[in-house]
């Protein structure tokens, strides 16, 4: 079988973290190469990199035996590469044939050539045994199967020989994953490679025809049959040979005071008939894949999101849903995983960024107690070890560390109950990482109820008390963190059942 794409020895590197270290893979035509990882594996940017919209730091990319070099997506696509995003990039305010051709229209003079761009359109639709689906029709209203197969007309639109698929099932039923995998043999047989990347071991043995692995950035498997390799092998070369925990598991400091009650909660397309505890002084992890509605979880308890069913109480008190300013006056709070854009107000002081939360407390008869609120915030960055330690410093002067760590600091000046944590420490250094650890348990043994989402499972483990397992939309698992292991969880998570 032919080679069509060969990637060496390829270096990512971003700052303070390297992405990718000397990753190998090979794709044959006519074949489909299952690519595996867990959540920060480096297997998003190596898509970029082979979708030309990254350039590695060092390493060599060959094309049908030839090197090559991709100068950006351009590059990419006119090679025959095309990639299919987990979002699919579609137009919904344009028709089937239009986004099929977008960017490569049928033209003459200037003027696009409807009638015949909607003849190749129906052509492509045909070739994926959906002629059914009419080239005017606007995809904006369009199921999320339908614009899948209309994302691979337009890959194919191009003579693509090289088709990567990111989590192409996410959002379908079984029907429609039956449909997609008789899309892929189709392909196969035309001589096209997939790059398809999946959680769902039973998905690779269904369609896969070999595994590559990565973990933490490094190619750690190639050429694995896709059909005989058990998951037992699979995890253990995603998570580490008993890879254990950074953490050191402490006395949990929960009460039997309950304080967030969640109860058949759901957010429509995202997640459904969620219920769950969370005592004071509780630490609960939420575990999952990236897109399977963690942050979403945490969103719609925060009221960012308004659900579609269920209740939400804090203190036996139900709070009013998609009502952010009804949370915050029940006690929630909220550590976003996008710091920058979501947890804080760049262009303000990291004393003004941490008192964001207790402005009523400064303020009497109309005046703000100015001198107070940098005394306290000043001592307050001192104790959690924010640098510099200076309330009038400008938050966007920090390191990412120091601003996550100026993030919860907000929630230990305020009067939190619960406190949401989503991702709480990616992009900080190794260093600051044991701050934020220790800031999270300082607001434990207060009495708040932590509920918490992490991708890095030692530190979901290590920190939780107890671990919620979340695929699909729903809770599948729950267990105290000291009865799992890293392998158990993604064992769950690509399995689809609890141990």
């Amino acid at each position: 079988m032919n080679t069509v794409l060969t990637m060496r020895g390829i270096v990512k590197d971003f700052p303070g973290v390297r992405a990718l270290d000397h990753v190998d893979l090979e794709v044959r035509a006519g074949e489909v190469h299952c690519l595996l990882g867990q959540n920060g594996a480096g297997k998003s940017t190596l898509i970029k990199i082979l979708a030309g919209a990254d350039n590695p730091d060092a390493g060599e990319l060959s094309w049908q035996g030839r090197p090559v070099r991709l100068s950006g997506p351009a590059a990419a696509t006119k090679l025959g590469i095309a990639t299919i995003y987990q979002e699919l990039d579609l137009c919904d305010g344009l028709d089937i044939a239009e986004n099929i051709f977008l960017g490569h229209e049928h033209a003459r003079a200037g003027f696009t050539r409807r009638v015949s761009t909607a003849r190749a359109a129906t052509a492509l639709l045909e070739r994926l045994g959906h002629g059914e689906l009419r080239p005017d029709t606007l995809v904006g209203t369009l199921p999320a199967a339908a614009k899948q197969v209309v994302s691979m007309a337009r890959a194919l639109s191009y003579d693509a020989r090289l088709i990567v698929m990111d989590e192409p099932s996410a959002a379908l039923g079984n029907d429609e994953v039956s449909n997609l995998f008789r899309i892929i043999d189709q392909l196969r047989a035309d001589g096209v490679a997939v790059v398809y990347i999946s959680h769902r071991l039973d998905e690779i043995r269904a369609i896969g025809d070999r595994i590559t692995v990565l973990k933490d950035g490094r190619t750690v498997a190639a050429g694995l049959p896709a059909r005989t390799t058990g998951t037992t092998q699979i995890v253990a070369l995603m998570t580490g040979n008993g890879a254990v925990a950074t953490l050191t598991h402490q006395a949990p400091t929960r009460s039997d005071t309950e304080v967030l009650r969640v109860t058949e909660l759901g957010l429509a397309g995202r997640f459904h008939d969620l219920s769950f505890t969370v005592h004071a002084g509780e630490i609960v992890g939420l575990a999952g894949l990236v897109g399977a509605g963690r942050s979403e979880v945490l969103e719609t308890i925060y009221g960012a999101r308004r659900p579609s069913a269920g209740q939400i109480l804090v203190d036996g008190r139900r709070i009013r849903p998609g009502s952010t300013t009804a949370a915050v006056a029940a006690g929630l709070g909220l550590a976003p995983e996008e710091r920058k854009s979501q947890g804080l107000f760049l262009l303000e002081s990291v004393g003004r960024n941490v008192s964001a939360a207790s402005l009523p407390r400064y303020s009497r008869f109309g005046w703000f107690d100015r001198r107070r609120q940098r005394a306290d915030t000043g001592d307050l960055l001192a104790r959690v070890g924010v640098r510099p330690a200076d309330p009038d410093y400008p938050v966007r002067g920090l390191s990412g560390g120091n601003q996550q760590k100026a993030v919860l600091a907000r929630w230990l000046l305020d009067d939190c109950r619960v406190l949401l944590l989503d991702e709480p420490t990616r992009g900080v250094d190794v260093g600051a990482r044991a701050d934020v650890y220790a800031q999270v348990r300082r607001l434990a043994e207060r009495g708040v109820a932590v509920l918490m989402v992490s991708s890095d499972l030692p530190e979901l483990l290590g920190l939780a008390d107890r671990v919620l397992v979340l695929r699909d939309g729903e809770i599948i698992h729950t267990a105290p963190a000291a009865d799992l292991t890293e392998q158990d969880i993604v064992a769950m998570i690509m399995e689809g059942s609890a141990l």
